[in-house]
């Protein structure tokens, strides 16, 4: 397993945001995330990725267990590239530099071949044309492209997203979602919170159904979507689908 996660429970003040939460994933594995806006989701890839402290329970993402070891979360953030609602990028950088500054900084590559690796993946994304531009030239779901073609620069074993097209206007979320598929059909680990529900189907391997903080419902997507095991997924399933 890549990731292995047990009893995890994360506070904020009284508030119990992941209450006892448990689950494996295997590497390569596709695994969507859904449910009720608090229930957790977003939370829960923060605690993956160390930006958040579990306040009980225990994280190993990759033999590495998260815990109050810096170096640990900074080995662990290495592995996991995290695509956020919003794009993040610098204003006053360039798409090719906002690429570059990462792999510099965390993975200390020099600036030629920081290059070369931002452009290949630029042209992954189909947005090479755009290597020049600045971020508010270009529009939302080129956003998010060159932010996955960033989180990608650091090459790592584990992408994790957020909810990553609920801030684009519909005719960009295809896009988006495109590059996630080839990313899903070239073997990356992949959990996502999401409500696509079509790529659900397409790419997932399991579908995670959490609500108040608790796994309440897994499995594959044909089960989970045609044949919800609980009222409450069944509940919200009837509203998104």
């Amino acid at each position: 397993m890549i990731i292995e996660i047990s009893n995890l429970v994360k506070r904020f003040g009284r508030h119990t945001v992941l209450d006892g939460v448990s689950l494996s994933i295997e590497a390569g594995e596709v695994v969507v995330i859904f449910g009720p806006s608090g229930s957790g989701k977003s939370t829960f890839l923060r605690c993956i990725n160390g930006l958040e402290r579990a306040d009980g329970g225990k994280i190993v993402v990759d033999g590495i267990e998260l815990n109050h070891n810096k170096e640990h979360v900074r080995q662990v953030r290495a592995e996991c590239g995290l695509v956020f609602q919003q794009f993040n990028l610098f204003p006053h950088l360039s798409v090719l530099e906002n690429i570059c500054l990462p792999q510099r900084v965390a993975r200390k590559r020099n600036p030629e071949e920081s290059e070369a690796i931002a452009k290949r993946l630029l042209e992954r994304v189909g947005l090479l044309e755009k290597k020049d531009a600045f971020p508010a030239q270009l529009s939302g779901g080129q956003q998010q492209r060159v932010a996955i073609a960033r989180a990608l620069g650091m090459n790592p074993k584990i992408m994790l997203f957020d909810e990553p097209t609920s801030a684009l206007d519909p005719e960009m979320i295809g896009e988006v979602l495109d590059v996630m598929k080839k990313l899903a059909k070239e073997g990356m680990t992949m959990v996502v919170v999401s409500h696509e529900i079509g790529f659900a189907r397409e790419v997932a391997q399991r579908m995670i159904f959490l609500d108040e903080g608790k796994v309440v419902e897994e499995g594959r997507p044909e089960e989970i979507l045609n044949h919800p095991k609980s009222k409450r997924a069944a509940e919200f399933l009837g509203k998104v689908l």
